[in-house]
């Protein structure tokens, strides 16, 4: 009996040994480990030149983080066409002047962005199990129909998201909440459509509805959040790429399974990367960023470490 009950106390001697070197692994080394990501897709007009697209997103800016903002200015090494910032920039209200300048060589470039719930409002500590009851409940986000999502920023802080704003405007970024723009790019005619976040039902489809110019080479959506809503809408107008952010990944990971949630109602398997959508008889490529960053309150990532993505633009074969 006696070296049963001490085999038990041995074993769970050796599981909390193990929880503690991930737990470690997770918030010491690989929350900053960055990286970054190259992906090709084919979807500008045929003969056209590459066009490299550094997709940013889920910075989610802390005073003192520097060695996040030393690893995003080098990303101006990459000499990008364009530079899309898809929202979440901020984890800290004192953080504006730090993230603009981190982001300060990248503005050099043509950009745009929309923005994410975090830039408008302050973190908020969050229950930790709530991860857990929405990979049993098949719930992955909290935008619900009767308004859930709102309920999470009650009492919130919020952010001086006007001065992001304004900072990106003066390099000359294009402001893509429920908007449109266009860039030229490599001689190539680009048209951006972009979305408020949907993750607390910002996003205004019906402001910018009605598909891609006939004036434009390419066309593509940019919005925070994958809500399967915002994909089916983007799809159906015809756009052939969107891209956003939101879901880290699902930043804690289980090595050869993948994400266990999304915090929102796009399928695990999609929770990153490149995949494509369908919908109203059309396909999109759809690339989804695990970010860069985390909420203040759960600085870890396993199995999912913070990146950005260099994407390269190649023409589509002829038709």
């Amino acid at each position: 009996m006696r070296t049963r009950y001490s085999a038990s106390l041995k074993a769970l001697g050796v599981t909390a040994a193990i929880g503690a070197a991930c737990v470690g692994y997770a918030a010491g080394y690989e929350v900053r480990s960055f990286r970054l990501r190259r992906v090709e897709i084919p979807v500008l007009p045929p003969g056209a030149k590459p066009m490299r697209v550094l997709q940013v997103s889920d910075i989610h800016m802390v005073n003192g983080q520097r060695k996040k903002q030393m690893w995003l200015g080098g990303l101006a090494a990459l000499r990008p066409d364009l530079v899309i910032n898809t929202g979440d920039n901020l984890s800290d209200p004192e953080a504006v002047p730090q993230t603009l300048d981190a982001l300060g060589p990248l503005l050099d470039f043509p950009g745009a962005y929309v923005f994410g719930s975090n830039d408008y409002y302050g973190p908020q500590p969050k229950n930790p199990t709530r991860y857990l009851s929405a990979m049993l409940s098949g719930n992955h986000g909290m935008n619900n129909a009767d308004g859930s999502a709102r309920r999470g920023i009650v009492g919130a802080i919020h952010n001086p998201w006007t001065e992001l704003r304004d900072g990106f405007d003066a390099a000359g970024w294009v402001d893509l909440t429920n908007r449109r723009g266009a860039l030229k790019v490599n001689d190539v005619e680009l048209e951006l459509t972009g979305l408020d976040d949907p993750h607390i039902r910002r996003d205004r489809y019906a402001e910018v509805a009605g598909g891609p110019s006939t004036d434009a080479d390419v066309s593509f959506g940019v919005v925070h959040a994958p809500y399967l809503r915002v994909l089916d809408a983007f799809t159906a107008d015809n756009y052939p790429l969107i891209l956003a952010g939101h879901t880290h990944g699902g930043q804690l990971c289980v090595p050869f399974y993948g994400a266990l949630v999304t915090n929102c109602d796009i399928d695990r398997q999609r929770v990153k990367g490149l995949s494509t959508h369908t919908a109203g008889g059309r396909r999109s490529f759809l690339h989804v960023s695990a970010g860069c960053g985390t909420n203040r309150y759960t600085p870890v990532r396993f199995a999912c470490p913070p990146e950005a993505t260099l994407l390269t633009l190649r023409p589509r074969a002829r038709d």
